[in-house]
C-alpha cells in the first residue's frame, strides 16, 4: 500500500495496515491540541479520525507542544501520519492516523502558536498537558497562548472556543474555566468577559494505557507495517473518552468512535481517577519497592495483588457516586488490563509527578473514610510506598516537588516526614488530615534510614 505526502514523497505501508478514507489535504483544521504526545495521538487523534472517515470534514489537528521539539521532530518528515498498533486480547491491525495536519513547538514560534489558536477555522481546543502544566502562569504557559489568543478572537469577531481538557483532573473543565478566567481578569478584563460569554470549558474523562515507546517497539512495528516510523504508538485495544455535552460551538462526531455525551461527567471521573489512577500509581511505588519495572510485574506480584484488590473494592469503590455502571466489573476488567503483558507499560513512567497525582487519586478516599472512622490499610501501604520514594535514595525523583519533599526528608527524618505531610500544618492537610492512628501506621512502614 503506498501513501502519497507532498510533491513526490510517498510512504510504502503493508496492505494490512488501515489508512484514512478521507482526502487530508482537503481537510481545514478546526483543532488545536496544546500537548501533543503519545496519549493525545493514540486518544483523542484516533476518535477524531474516526469522525473523519464517517464524512465529517474541518477537523483537522494542529498539535502544539509547550516544551520539547521532540515530537514536532517525529511527525514533521512524516507530515503528521504515524500508526497506532495496539496489544494484547482483541488488538486490531495497525492502523495509519490521519489527523494531524501541523506540529508547531511553543518556545521555538510562540506566534505561531498563537495564529493557530486565533486562526476562524478553529472551534474546539484540546488539552493533555498533564497535572502540573496547570500550575504554570507565565511566559510559555498555556494560559499565556491562550490569553493572547483569545484576545486576538475577540478583537477579530471570530466567536468562541470550547476548551476541553483532557487531563487526569477532577472536573477538569471547571478547574480550567476558573484558572483561564482569573487570569485574564489580570491581563485584560474586557477579553475575561468576553471568554465567560463566547467560550465553553467542559469537563471529560479519558481512559487508554499508553506506555512510552522506546527504539526496540519501533523496530517491531517498522517489522510489522513494512517502514520505519519515528511517531508510532503503541496502546491496548481499550479506549474511553466521557464528555460533558456543553459546547461554545460545533464539534466532531467523536460518538462514531465511541465517546459519550453526559450532562455530568464528575461521577466518571472519579471512578476512574480513583480506580484505575489509583490502583496504577501503587501498582508503580508499590512495585518499584519490589524490584519489578513493568505493570504487568507488579500486579502479578503476591504481595501487591491483595492491596490492589483491597484498594479498588473495599476502598475505592464505596466512595464513588452511583452512575450505572457495574464497578466490580470495571475493577475485574482493570486488573486484566494491568495484566497485560503484552503492553509492557513501565512503573517508572507512572511514577512520574506523584505529588500532583495522589490528592485526587487517593488522598480524597482516605478523606472520605477518616471522616467515617474507618482506616485504609492498601492505600497506607502505597502511600508509605510513595513516601520512601520520594526520599530519592539512588534514584532521581521526577516531581516537581522533589527539592522540597527532599528538604522535608532531611529535616523532619523517618519520625516526622509523615505529619510533615499530613499533619496540622503539613504539605498535603488540605486534602487529607492524617489521624494520629494513621500517622503512626504509615511512620511503621516506612524503610528505616
Amino acid at each position: 500500500m503506498t501513501v502519497r505526502l507532498s510533491g513526490s514523497t510517498r510512504l510504502h505501508l503493508r496492505p494490512a495496515v488501515r489508512q484514512p478514507a478521507y482526502d487530508r489535504d482537503a481537510q481545514a483544521c478546526g483543532i488545536v491540541h496544546l500537548g501533543i504526545g503519545a496519549f493525545h495521538r493514540a486518544h483523542q487523534c484516533v476518535y477524531t479520525d474516526d469522525a473523519m472517515n464517517a464524512g465529517d470534514r474541518g477537523w483537522g489537528i494542529t498539535g502544539v507542544s509547550l516544551r520539547s521539539a521532540d515530537v514536532h521532530e517525529q511527525l514533521a518528515p512524516q507530515e503528521g501520519l504515524y500508526t497506532v498498533s495496539e496489544r494484547g486480547p482483541g488488538a486490531q491491525p495497525p492502523r495509519l492516523i490521519g489527523a494531524v495536519r501541523r506540529v508547531r513547538v511553543g518556545p521555538r514560534d510562540p506566534a505561531a502558536v498563537v495564529a493557530a489558536l486565533a486562526s476562524p477555522e478553529v472551534h474546539l481546543v484540546t488539552l493533555t498537558v498533564t497535572e502540573k502544566g496547570y500550575l504554570s502562569r507565565g511566559p510559555g504557559s498555556l494560559y499565556d497562548y491562550l490569553g493572547r489568543a483569545l484576545a486576538l478572537r475577540r478583537a477579530g469577531g471570530h466567536g468562541g472556543l470550547t476548551l476541553l481538557s483532557c487531563d487526569n483532573l477532577p472536573g477538569n473543565g471547571e478547574r480550567l474555566a476558573a484558572a483561564l478566567a482569573e487570569y485574564l481578569e489580570a491581563k485584560d478584563s474586557r477579553t475575561a468577559r468576553w471568554f465567560r460569554r463566547e467560550c465553553a470549558c467542559p469537563s471529560s474523562m479519558v481512559d487508554r494505557i499508553v506506555p512510552l515507546v522506546a527504539d526496540e517497539d519501533r523496530d517491531a512495528v517498522a517489522a510489522e507495517i513494512g517502514m520505519r516510523d519515528e511517531a508510532a504508538v503503541i496502546t491496548e485495544p481499550f479506549r474511553q473518552w466521557v464528555i460533558e455535552d456543553r459546547f461554545a460551538g460545533p464539534r466532531p462526531r467523536w460518538e462514531v468512535g465511541g465517546a459519550l455525551f453526559v450532562r455530568d461527567v464528575h461521577a466518571y471521573e472519579a471512578a476512574k481517577l480513583r480506580m484505575l489512577n489509583g490502583a496504577h500509581s501503587a501498582l508503580a511505588y508499590l512495585g518499584l519497592a519490589r524490584g519489578h519495572a513493568f505493570v504487568h510485574q507488579a500486579i502479578a506480584d503476591p504481595s501487591i495483588r491483595p492491596l490492589i484488590d483491597r484498594l479498588m473494592r473495599q476502598e475505592a469503590m464505596p466512595t464513588l457516586p452511583a452512575i450505572g455502571m457495574d464497578l466490580a466489573r470495571y475493577a475485574d476488567d482493570l486488573v486484566a488490563r494491568f495484566a497485560n503483558a503484552a503492553l509492557p507499560h513501565r512503573l517508572r513512567q507512572i511514577a512520574m509527578d506523584g505529588s500532583q497525582k495522589i490528592p485526587q487519586r487517593w488522598l480524597d478516599v482516605l478523606a472520605w473514610h477518616s471522616g467515617r472512622g474507618q482506616r485504609c490499610p492498601a492505600l497506607l501501604a502505597a502511600l508509605a510506598a510513595w513516601i520512601d520514594f520520594v526520599r530519592g535514595n539512588g534514584h532521581v525523583v521526577e516531581d516537581p516537588m522533589a527539592t522540597r519533599l527532599a528538604s522535608l526528608w532531611a529535616t523532619a527524618g523517618r519520625s516526622g516526614v509523615v505529619a510533615g505531610l499530613f499533619g496540622l500544618n503539613g504539605i498535603f492537610a488540605a486534602s487529607w488530615l492524617a489521624p494520629e492512628a494513621d500517622v503512626q501506621a504509615l511512620t511503621a512502614l516506612l524503610r528505616a534510614e
